[in-house]
Protein backbone atom coordinates (compact mmCIF):
# COMPACT_ATOMS: atom_id res chain seq x y z
CA UNK A 1 0.00 0.00 0.00
CA UNK A 2 1.99 3.42 -1.31
CA UNK A 3 1.51 6.22 1.05
CA UNK A 4 -0.13 9.47 -0.06
CA UNK A 5 3.59 11.74 -0.29
CA UNK A 6 5.31 8.07 -2.32
CA UNK A 7 2.06 8.42 -4.56
CA UNK A 8 2.36 11.98 -5.01
CA UNK A 9 6.59 11.67 -5.69
CA UNK A 10 5.49 8.99 -8.02
CA UNK A 11 3.29 11.80 -10.18
CA UNK A 12 5.59 14.07 -10.04
CA UNK A 13 8.51 11.80 -11.82
CA UNK A 14 5.76 10.80 -14.50
CA UNK A 15 4.97 14.91 -15.00
CA UNK A 16 9.22 14.91 -15.43
CA UNK A 17 9.43 12.48 -17.51
CA UNK A 18 6.80 13.93 -19.83
CA UNK A 19 8.43 17.36 -20.46
CA UNK A 20 12.69 16.22 -20.04
CA UNK A 21 13.53 14.99 -23.28
CA UNK A 22 16.91 13.27 -23.96
CA UNK A 23 17.99 15.37 -20.48
CA UNK A 24 17.11 18.70 -21.49
CA UNK A 25 13.86 20.61 -20.46
CA UNK A 26 11.33 20.36 -23.12
CA UNK A 27 10.26 23.62 -24.68
CA UNK A 28 6.61 23.08 -23.02
CA UNK A 29 7.92 23.73 -19.66
CA UNK A 30 11.38 25.81 -20.91
CA UNK A 31 9.06 28.72 -22.80
CA UNK A 32 6.34 28.77 -19.62
CA UNK A 33 8.95 29.63 -17.43
CA UNK A 34 9.23 33.59 -16.94
CA UNK A 35 12.83 35.07 -16.80
CA UNK A 36 13.92 38.71 -16.80
CA UNK A 37 17.92 39.31 -16.36
CA UNK A 38 18.70 43.30 -15.20
CA UNK A 39 22.46 44.69 -15.31
CA UNK A 40 23.49 47.31 -12.48
CA UNK A 41 26.97 48.92 -12.60
CA UNK A 42 28.47 50.33 -9.30
CA UNK A 43 31.33 52.64 -9.56
CA UNK A 44 34.56 51.48 -8.53
CA UNK A 45 38.02 51.73 -10.45
CA UNK A 46 39.27 49.10 -12.71
CA UNK A 47 42.53 48.34 -10.88
CA UNK A 48 45.98 47.18 -12.34
CA UNK A 49 47.60 44.40 -10.26
CA UNK A 50 44.01 43.30 -8.69
CA UNK A 51 42.73 40.07 -10.04
CA UNK A 52 39.51 40.59 -10.00
CA UNK A 53 37.60 44.01 -11.08
CA UNK A 54 34.00 43.68 -10.76
CA UNK A 55 32.34 45.01 -13.39
CA UNK A 56 28.75 44.88 -12.73
CA UNK A 57 26.02 43.03 -11.35
CA UNK A 58 23.80 40.97 -13.14
CA UNK A 59 20.50 40.01 -11.12
CA UNK A 60 18.45 36.89 -13.02
CA UNK A 61 14.67 36.97 -11.86
CA UNK A 62 13.37 33.46 -12.25
CA UNK A 63 9.36 32.73 -11.46
CA UNK A 64 9.82 28.78 -11.71
CA UNK A 65 12.20 26.31 -10.90
CA UNK A 66 14.38 23.99 -13.17
CA UNK A 67 15.74 26.93 -15.29
CA UNK A 68 19.56 26.44 -16.51
CA UNK A 69 21.98 29.13 -17.05
CA UNK A 70 24.30 27.90 -20.21
CA UNK A 71 25.96 30.82 -20.95
CA UNK A 72 26.52 35.23 -20.75
CA UNK A 73 27.86 37.42 -23.46
CA UNK A 74 29.49 40.52 -22.57
CA UNK A 75 29.66 43.08 -24.74
CA UNK A 76 32.61 45.70 -24.39
CA UNK A 77 31.49 48.30 -27.07
CA UNK A 78 32.05 50.83 -24.95
CA UNK A 79 35.49 50.46 -24.08
CA UNK A 80 38.51 52.67 -24.60
CA UNK A 81 40.87 49.98 -26.00
CA UNK A 82 39.61 46.12 -25.53
CA UNK A 83 43.46 45.24 -25.35
CA UNK A 84 43.34 46.44 -21.68
CA UNK A 85 41.62 43.66 -20.73
CA UNK A 86 43.30 40.20 -20.00
CA UNK A 87 40.57 38.48 -19.37
CA UNK A 88 36.98 37.92 -18.42
CA UNK A 89 35.23 35.61 -15.92
CA UNK A 90 31.95 35.31 -14.08
CA UNK A 91 30.86 34.50 -10.02
CA UNK A 92 27.67 33.48 -8.90
CA UNK A 93 26.41 34.75 -5.19
CA UNK A 94 24.70 37.10 -3.69
CA UNK A 95 27.97 38.92 -2.64
CA UNK A 96 31.21 39.34 -5.15
CA UNK A 97 32.67 36.16 -4.37
CA UNK A 98 35.57 34.82 -6.81
CA UNK A 99 35.44 31.63 -4.83
CA UNK A 100 31.69 30.61 -6.46
CA UNK A 101 32.77 30.01 -10.18
CA UNK A 102 30.84 30.16 -13.74
CA UNK A 103 32.73 28.96 -16.30
CA UNK A 104 35.96 29.20 -17.36
CA UNK A 105 38.22 32.30 -17.72
CA UNK A 106 37.76 34.44 -21.10
CA UNK A 107 40.52 35.97 -23.34
CA UNK A 108 39.70 39.32 -25.32
CA UNK A 109 39.38 38.89 -28.55
CA UNK A 110 36.65 41.00 -30.01
CA UNK A 111 33.76 43.27 -28.87
CA UNK A 112 31.75 40.61 -27.24
CA UNK A 113 32.83 37.80 -25.14
CA UNK A 114 30.95 34.55 -24.71
CA UNK A 115 31.23 32.73 -21.18
CA UNK A 116 30.33 29.62 -21.53
CA UNK A 117 28.53 27.58 -18.11
CA UNK A 118 26.47 25.78 -15.74
CA UNK A 119 23.41 27.48 -13.70
CA UNK A 120 20.68 26.10 -12.30
CA UNK A 121 18.60 28.99 -11.26
CA UNK A 122 16.47 29.37 -7.91
CA UNK A 123 13.27 30.91 -7.71
CA UNK A 124 13.58 34.26 -7.07
CA UNK A 125 16.85 36.66 -8.31
CA UNK A 126 20.12 34.97 -8.92
CA UNK A 127 23.13 36.94 -8.87
CA UNK A 128 26.23 36.86 -11.47
CA UNK A 129 29.42 38.78 -10.91
CA UNK A 130 31.00 39.84 -14.19
CA UNK A 131 34.84 40.65 -13.44
CA UNK A 132 38.16 41.15 -15.38
CA UNK A 133 41.91 41.26 -14.92
CA UNK A 134 43.73 43.95 -16.48
CA UNK A 135 47.59 43.66 -18.43
CA UNK A 136 50.05 45.71 -16.57
CA UNK A 137 50.83 47.55 -19.01
CA UNK A 138 46.76 49.24 -19.71
CA UNK A 139 46.74 52.81 -19.97
CA UNK A 140 45.60 54.83 -17.10
CA UNK A 141 43.54 57.51 -19.19
CA UNK A 142 41.38 54.68 -20.44
CA UNK A 143 38.01 54.07 -19.66
CA UNK A 144 35.77 50.53 -19.97
CA UNK A 145 32.21 49.74 -20.29
CA UNK A 146 30.98 46.34 -20.27
CA UNK A 147 27.07 44.71 -20.13
CA UNK A 148 25.45 41.68 -20.84
CA UNK A 149 23.75 41.73 -23.85
CA UNK A 150 22.43 37.93 -23.92
CA UNK A 151 22.08 35.22 -21.70
CA UNK A 152 21.35 31.68 -22.63
CA UNK A 153 19.18 29.33 -20.98
CA UNK A 154 17.36 26.11 -20.77
CA UNK A 155 14.19 28.48 -21.17
CA UNK A 156 15.72 30.36 -24.15
CA UNK A 157 17.25 33.38 -25.17
CA UNK A 158 17.06 36.02 -22.62
CA UNK A 159 18.19 40.10 -23.16
CA UNK A 160 19.08 41.46 -19.73
CA UNK A 161 17.69 45.29 -19.22
CA UNK A 162 20.95 47.44 -18.26
CA UNK A 163 19.38 50.24 -15.55
CA UNK A 164 23.21 51.85 -15.67
CA UNK A 165 23.74 51.96 -19.51
CA UNK A 166 26.46 54.68 -20.85
CA UNK A 167 27.97 54.40 -17.21
CA UNK A 168 32.37 53.87 -17.53
CA UNK A 169 34.87 52.55 -15.03
CA UNK A 170 38.37 54.54 -15.04
CA UNK A 171 41.47 52.43 -15.05
CA UNK A 172 43.69 52.53 -12.18
CA UNK A 173 46.44 50.86 -10.52
CA UNK A 174 47.00 49.06 -6.87
CA UNK A 175 49.48 51.18 -5.63
CA UNK A 176 49.61 48.92 -2.30
CA UNK A 177 48.27 46.06 -1.31
CA UNK A 178 47.59 44.19 1.96
CA UNK A 179 51.34 42.25 2.42
CA UNK A 180 53.09 43.93 -0.62
CA UNK A 181 55.97 43.25 0.34
CA UNK A 182 55.70 41.52 3.56
CA UNK A 183 53.81 44.74 4.97
CA UNK A 184 50.60 43.96 6.68
CA UNK A 185 48.91 47.63 6.04
CA UNK A 186 49.66 50.56 3.63
CA UNK A 187 48.15 54.10 4.94
CA UNK A 188 48.03 57.64 5.12
CA UNK A 189 49.76 58.70 1.68
CA UNK A 190 50.88 62.13 0.74
CA UNK A 191 51.38 62.75 -3.02
CA UNK A 192 53.73 65.35 -4.84
CA UNK A 193 55.11 66.57 -7.67
CA UNK A 194 58.74 67.27 -8.13
CA UNK A 195 60.90 70.13 -9.43
CA UNK A 196 61.24 67.79 -12.11
CA UNK A 197 57.83 66.56 -12.66
CA UNK A 198 58.52 62.85 -10.87
CA UNK A 199 55.46 61.98 -8.72
CA UNK A 200 56.31 61.03 -4.88
CA UNK A 201 54.16 59.58 -2.84
CA UNK A 202 54.98 58.25 0.84
CA UNK A 203 53.11 56.75 3.32
CA UNK A 204 52.96 54.56 6.40
CA UNK A 205 54.20 50.54 6.17
CA UNK A 206 52.49 48.77 8.87
CA UNK A 207 54.45 46.33 9.06
CA UNK A 208 52.43 44.23 11.76
CA UNK A 209 49.17 45.29 11.53
CA UNK A 210 46.66 47.72 10.10
CA UNK A 211 46.85 49.88 13.93
CA UNK A 212 48.20 53.27 14.12
CA UNK A 213 50.64 54.06 16.62
CA UNK A 214 52.14 53.06 18.55
CA UNK A 215 53.40 49.87 16.44
CA UNK A 216 56.01 48.88 13.96
CA UNK A 217 55.53 51.39 11.59
CA UNK A 218 57.98 53.19 8.66
CA UNK A 219 57.93 55.58 6.00
CA UNK A 220 57.92 53.93 2.78
CA UNK A 221 58.19 56.32 -0.75
CA UNK A 222 57.88 55.10 -4.38
CA UNK A 223 58.33 57.43 -7.25
CA UNK A 224 56.78 57.87 -10.71
CA UNK A 225 58.78 59.67 -13.39
CA UNK A 226 55.61 59.03 -16.30
CA UNK A 227 52.62 60.59 -14.47
CA UNK A 228 52.01 57.48 -12.48
CA UNK A 229 51.90 54.80 -15.32
CA UNK A 230 55.00 52.87 -13.93
CA UNK A 231 56.61 53.21 -9.79
CA UNK A 232 59.51 52.80 -8.37
CA UNK A 233 60.35 49.96 -6.64
CA UNK A 234 59.38 50.82 -2.80
CA UNK A 235 62.25 52.44 -0.27
CA UNK A 236 62.03 52.99 3.00
CA UNK A 237 62.98 56.36 3.93
CA UNK A 238 62.29 56.63 7.48
CA UNK A 239 62.23 53.78 10.27
CA UNK A 240 63.79 54.64 13.91
CA UNK A 241 64.58 50.63 14.27
CA UNK A 242 65.60 50.25 17.63
CA UNK A 243 66.45 53.58 19.10
CA UNK A 244 66.73 53.57 22.84
CA UNK A 245 66.91 49.86 23.31
CA UNK A 246 63.25 49.38 22.55
CA UNK A 247 61.88 47.11 20.19
CA UNK A 248 60.67 47.75 16.67
CA UNK A 249 56.92 48.35 17.57
CA UNK A 250 57.59 50.65 20.08
CA UNK A 251 59.81 52.54 17.43
CA UNK A 252 56.86 53.67 15.40
CA UNK A 253 57.29 56.81 12.25
CA UNK A 254 53.82 57.73 10.94
CA UNK A 255 51.93 60.65 9.01
CA UNK A 256 54.54 61.41 6.41
CA UNK A 257 53.69 65.00 4.62
CA UNK A 258 55.74 66.13 1.61
CA UNK A 259 57.20 69.24 0.22
CA UNK A 260 59.24 70.30 -2.54
CA UNK A 261 60.81 73.25 -3.25
CA UNK A 262 60.21 74.32 -7.30
CA UNK A 263 63.71 76.93 -7.62
CA UNK A 264 65.57 74.24 -5.64
CA UNK A 265 64.38 71.13 -6.15
CA UNK A 266 64.90 69.75 -2.54
CA UNK A 267 62.37 67.88 -0.55
CA UNK A 268 61.33 67.38 2.38
CA UNK A 269 59.26 64.76 4.22
CA UNK A 270 58.04 64.87 8.07
CA UNK A 271 56.85 62.35 9.93
CA UNK A 272 55.69 62.09 13.55
CA UNK A 273 57.84 59.49 15.71
CA UNK A 274 56.84 58.10 19.23
CA UNK A 275 58.75 55.94 21.93
CA UNK A 276 57.50 53.37 23.84
CA UNK A 277 53.82 54.23 25.11
CA UNK A 278 52.34 50.61 24.10
CA UNK A 279 48.85 50.32 23.54
CA UNK A 280 49.05 54.49 23.30
CA UNK A 281 47.95 56.90 20.76
CA UNK A 282 49.75 60.19 20.07
CA UNK A 283 46.44 61.98 19.76
CA UNK A 284 44.59 60.14 22.87
CA UNK A 285 45.01 60.73 26.94
CA UNK A 286 48.03 59.06 27.38
CA UNK A 287 49.78 59.12 24.21
CA UNK A 288 51.51 62.37 23.77
CA UNK A 289 52.62 64.61 26.56
CA UNK A 290 53.95 68.08 27.26
CA UNK A 291 57.24 69.01 26.81
CA UNK A 292 59.95 67.74 24.58
CA UNK A 293 61.11 64.41 25.96
CA UNK A 294 61.65 61.60 24.13
CA UNK A 295 59.25 58.80 24.92
CA UNK A 296 56.80 60.99 26.44
CA UNK A 297 56.10 63.48 23.56
CA UNK A 298 56.11 62.51 20.38
CA UNK A 299 58.86 63.52 18.31
CA UNK A 300 59.11 65.91 14.74
CA UNK A 301 61.09 64.48 12.33
CA UNK A 302 62.19 65.62 9.18
CA UNK A 303 64.46 64.06 6.54
CA UNK A 304 65.32 65.75 2.91
CA UNK A 305 66.39 65.02 -0.70
CA UNK A 306 68.14 66.94 -3.02
CA UNK A 307 67.84 63.75 -5.74
CA UNK A 308 64.66 63.90 -6.66
CA UNK A 309 63.87 61.74 -3.84
CA UNK A 310 66.26 58.66 -5.02
CA UNK A 311 68.46 59.24 -1.58
CA UNK A 312 67.46 60.99 1.53
CA UNK A 313 69.38 61.80 4.51
CA UNK A 314 69.28 60.72 8.10
CA UNK A 315 66.25 61.62 10.20
CA UNK A 316 66.20 65.00 12.18
CA UNK A 317 64.27 65.96 14.74
CA UNK A 318 62.97 69.52 15.29
CA UNK A 319 60.46 69.12 18.44
CA UNK A 320 62.56 71.10 20.60
CA UNK A 321 62.97 74.06 17.40
CA UNK A 322 59.13 73.77 16.80
CA UNK A 323 57.30 72.58 19.60
CA UNK A 324 55.96 74.93 22.32
CA UNK A 325 56.47 73.35 25.51
CA UNK A 326 53.00 73.37 26.60
CA UNK A 327 52.15 71.91 24.00
CA UNK A 328 50.81 68.14 23.98
CA UNK A 329 51.68 67.56 20.27
CA UNK A 330 52.78 69.25 17.16
CA UNK A 331 52.95 66.89 14.26
CA UNK A 332 53.26 67.11 10.37
CA UNK A 333 49.57 66.86 8.34
CA UNK A 334 50.21 64.34 5.93
CA UNK A 335 49.68 65.97 2.73
CA UNK A 336 51.95 67.64 0.32
CA UNK A 337 52.87 71.65 1.30
CA UNK A 338 53.49 74.07 -1.47
CA UNK A 339 55.20 77.02 -2.88
CA UNK A 340 53.94 80.01 -3.17
CA UNK A 341 54.29 82.47 -6.11
CA UNK A 342 57.69 84.76 -4.07
CA UNK A 343 58.94 80.97 -3.21
CA UNK A 344 57.79 81.01 0.84
CA UNK A 345 57.53 77.33 1.73
CA UNK A 346 54.07 76.57 3.68
CA UNK A 347 53.54 73.01 5.22
CA UNK A 348 50.25 72.37 7.00
CA UNK A 349 50.63 71.24 9.76
CA UNK A 350 48.92 70.03 13.23
CA UNK A 351 48.30 69.60 17.18
CA UNK A 352 46.81 69.64 20.63
CA UNK A 353 47.53 72.70 22.67
CA UNK A 354 47.91 72.50 26.71
CA UNK A 355 44.01 72.47 26.82
CA UNK A 356 43.74 69.10 24.51
CA UNK A 357 42.43 71.31 22.03
CA UNK A 358 43.22 70.11 17.86
CA UNK A 359 44.24 72.79 16.07
CA UNK A 360 45.84 73.17 12.25
CA UNK A 361 48.33 75.60 11.35
CA UNK A 362 51.16 76.09 9.01
CA UNK A 363 55.32 75.38 9.07
CA UNK A 364 56.44 78.13 7.04
CA UNK A 365 60.22 79.16 5.37
CA UNK A 366 61.09 82.17 3.38
CA UNK A 367 64.71 80.92 2.95
CA UNK A 368 63.97 78.00 1.10
CA UNK A 369 64.08 75.38 4.00
CA UNK A 370 67.21 76.68 5.74
CA UNK A 371 64.48 78.59 8.77
CA UNK A 372 61.08 77.60 9.58
CA UNK A 373 58.68 79.19 11.40
CA UNK A 374 55.56 77.46 13.26
CA UNK A 375 52.59 79.88 12.65
CA UNK A 376 49.35 80.63 14.87
CA UNK A 377 46.89 78.38 14.93
CA UNK A 378 43.77 78.65 12.44
CA UNK A 379 41.09 77.58 14.48
CA UNK A 380 40.49 74.94 17.43
CA UNK A 381 38.36 71.72 16.89
CA UNK A 382 40.24 70.79 13.78
CA UNK A 383 43.47 68.88 12.65
CA UNK A 384 44.33 66.81 9.35
CA UNK A 385 44.77 69.89 6.72
CA UNK A 386 46.17 70.71 3.43
CA UNK A 387 46.92 74.44 1.94
CA UNK A 388 46.45 76.58 -1.49
CA UNK A 389 47.34 80.28 -2.51
CA UNK A 390 44.01 81.66 -3.90
CA UNK A 391 44.22 84.38 -6.87
CA UNK A 392 44.48 87.45 -4.60
CA UNK A 393 47.60 86.16 -2.81
CA UNK A 394 46.49 84.86 0.30
CA UNK A 395 46.27 81.50 1.81
CA UNK A 396 43.44 79.23 2.24
CA UNK A 397 43.61 76.15 5.25
CA UNK A 398 41.28 73.56 4.48
CA UNK A 399 40.84 71.27 8.10
CA UNK A 400 39.48 68.14 8.60
CA UNK A 401 36.91 68.97 11.39
CA UNK A 402 36.39 66.89 14.51
CA UNK A 403 33.49 67.93 16.18
CA UNK A 404 30.65 68.46 16.30
CA UNK A 405 29.59 69.07 12.41
CA UNK A 406 30.81 66.90 9.44
CA UNK A 407 31.61 69.62 7.24
CA UNK A 408 34.86 71.17 6.25
CA UNK A 409 36.39 73.71 8.39
CA UNK A 410 38.56 76.62 6.17
CA UNK A 411 40.47 79.38 6.93
CA UNK A 412 42.32 82.36 5.34
CA UNK A 413 45.21 83.93 6.20
CA UNK A 414 46.67 87.18 4.22
CA UNK A 415 49.95 87.18 7.01
CA UNK A 416 51.62 83.75 6.52
CA UNK A 417 49.67 82.80 9.79
CA UNK A 418 50.00 85.37 11.95
CA UNK A 419 46.34 86.01 11.62
CA UNK A 420 43.04 83.40 10.27
CA UNK A 421 39.78 84.70 9.44
CA UNK A 422 37.15 81.76 8.45
CA UNK A 423 36.23 81.13 5.00
CA UNK A 424 32.44 82.32 4.39
CA UNK A 425 32.13 78.64 3.17
CA UNK A 426 33.61 77.49 6.56
CA UNK A 427 31.86 74.14 8.26
CA UNK A 428 29.08 74.43 6.13
CA UNK A 429 29.47 73.43 2.65
CA UNK A 430 32.03 70.94 1.74
CA UNK A 431 30.91 67.46 3.69
CA UNK A 432 33.27 65.16 5.26
CA UNK A 433 32.49 62.06 7.77
CA UNK A 434 35.73 63.59 9.75
CA UNK A 435 38.63 61.82 7.29
CA UNK A 436 41.50 63.73 5.50
CA UNK A 437 41.05 65.47 2.15
CA UNK A 438 43.34 67.09 -0.23
CA UNK A 439 42.94 70.46 -1.70
CA UNK A 440 45.09 71.18 -4.88
CA UNK A 441 45.41 74.45 -7.02
CA UNK A 442 45.63 73.24 -10.59
CA UNK A 443 46.88 76.05 -13.15
CA UNK A 444 47.18 75.53 -16.14
CA UNK A 445 46.80 77.62 -19.74
CA UNK A 446 43.95 78.26 -21.91
CA UNK A 447 44.22 80.63 -25.44
CA UNK A 448 46.75 83.11 -24.22
CA UNK A 449 45.34 83.35 -20.47
CA UNK A 450 46.85 81.60 -17.05
CA UNK A 451 43.96 80.19 -15.54
CA UNK A 452 43.24 77.67 -12.43
CA UNK A 453 40.98 75.75 -10.30
CA UNK A 454 41.01 74.40 -6.94
CA UNK A 455 40.51 70.72 -6.76
CA UNK A 456 38.93 69.43 -3.46
CA UNK A 457 39.08 65.44 -2.89
CA UNK A 458 37.64 63.85 0.18
CA UNK A 459 34.86 61.02 0.72
CA UNK A 460 32.01 62.90 -0.48
CA UNK A 461 29.87 61.39 2.41
CA UNK A 462 28.89 62.48 6.46
CA UNK A 463 28.24 58.87 6.97
CA UNK A 464 30.85 56.40 6.36
CA UNK A 465 34.43 56.99 4.07
CA UNK A 466 32.66 55.93 0.85
CA UNK A 467 32.38 58.02 -2.32
CA UNK A 468 35.48 59.05 -2.76
CA UNK A 469 35.41 62.21 -5.17
CA UNK A 470 37.40 65.19 -6.39
CA UNK A 471 34.92 68.32 -6.63
CA UNK A 472 36.09 71.35 -9.03
CA UNK A 473 35.36 75.31 -7.86
CA UNK A 474 36.30 77.81 -10.61
CA UNK A 475 35.82 81.27 -8.01
CA UNK A 476 38.49 80.39 -5.39
CA UNK A 477 36.87 77.72 -2.90
CA UNK A 478 33.44 80.07 -2.73
CA UNK A 479 31.55 77.06 -4.48
CA UNK A 480 32.25 73.35 -6.07
CA UNK A 481 29.70 73.37 -8.77
CA UNK A 482 31.61 70.02 -10.27
CA UNK A 483 32.06 66.31 -8.61
CA UNK A 484 33.80 62.90 -10.19
CA UNK A 485 33.05 60.17 -8.35
CA UNK A 486 35.80 57.79 -8.38
CA UNK A 487 34.99 55.11 -6.30
CA UNK A 488 31.79 54.43 -4.34
CA UNK A 489 32.44 52.08 -2.11
CA UNK A 490 34.05 51.78 1.42
CA UNK A 491 37.91 52.56 2.21
CA UNK A 492 39.63 54.63 4.67
CA UNK A 493 39.65 57.79 2.49
CA UNK A 494 42.65 60.04 2.64
CA UNK A 495 43.30 61.27 -0.68
CA UNK A 496 46.22 63.15 -2.04
CA UNK A 497 46.35 65.03 -4.96
CA UNK A 498 49.25 66.61 -7.00
CA UNK A 499 49.67 67.39 -10.60
CA UNK A 500 50.48 64.18 -12.71
CA UNK A 501 51.43 66.03 -15.61
CA UNK A 502 49.75 68.93 -17.82
CA UNK A 503 46.33 67.65 -18.49
CA UNK A 504 46.15 65.59 -15.35
CA UNK A 505 46.11 65.62 -12.08
CA UNK A 506 47.23 62.41 -9.91
CA UNK A 507 45.12 61.06 -7.06
CA UNK A 508 46.33 58.58 -4.53
CA UNK A 509 43.57 56.99 -1.83
CA UNK A 510 42.65 54.62 0.18
CA UNK A 511 39.82 52.68 -1.17
CA UNK A 512 37.22 49.81 -2.08
CA UNK A 513 39.83 48.14 -4.48
CA UNK A 514 43.25 48.63 -2.94
CA UNK A 515 45.24 50.11 0.38
CA UNK A 516 46.49 52.47 -1.87
CA UNK A 517 44.96 53.35 -5.62
CA UNK A 518 46.42 55.65 -7.61
CA UNK A 519 44.00 57.42 -10.66
CA UNK A 520 44.28 60.01 -13.06
CA UNK A 521 42.02 62.12 -13.70
CA UNK A 522 42.13 64.55 -16.97
CA UNK A 523 41.41 68.42 -16.27
CA UNK A 524 38.69 67.91 -19.07
CA UNK A 525 36.79 65.95 -16.91
CA UNK A 526 37.38 68.09 -13.73
CA UNK A 527 36.13 70.86 -15.26
CA UNK A 528 32.71 69.36 -16.61
CA UNK A 529 29.77 71.35 -14.88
Amino acid sequence: METGALMRLRGLMSVMAGLVVGGVLSPTLAWSADVTAVVTQEVRPVLVRNLHNRLFKLTVTCQQPYVVVDALTVSLAGTDDRRDIDVIEVFGGGDFNPLVRFGDRVAVTGKRVKIAGHARLEKGDNHFWVSCRLRADADLDNQLDATCVRIETSAGEIRPVDKTNGQRLRIGLALRKHFDDGVHTYRIAALATSAKGTLLCAYDMRRRKGRDLQEDIDIGLMRSADGGRTWTPQQVIMDMGTWGGHPQHLNGVSDPGLIVDPATGQIWCFAVWMVGKEGNHQWNKGGSEKGFEIGKSAQFLMVTSTDDGKTWSKPKNMTRTWKKKDWILLAPSPQSGIALFDGTLVMPIQGRDENDGHFSNLLVSTDHGKNWTVSAKASIGNTECQAVQLGDGSIMLNSRTESPTKFRTVNVTRDLGKTWAPHPTSRKTLIEPNCNGSIYRFDFRRGDRDRYVLLFANPFSQTGRENHSIRTSFDDGKTWPSRVLLDIGRGAGYPSLSRADRDHVGIVYEGSGAKLVYQRVSLKDLMRR
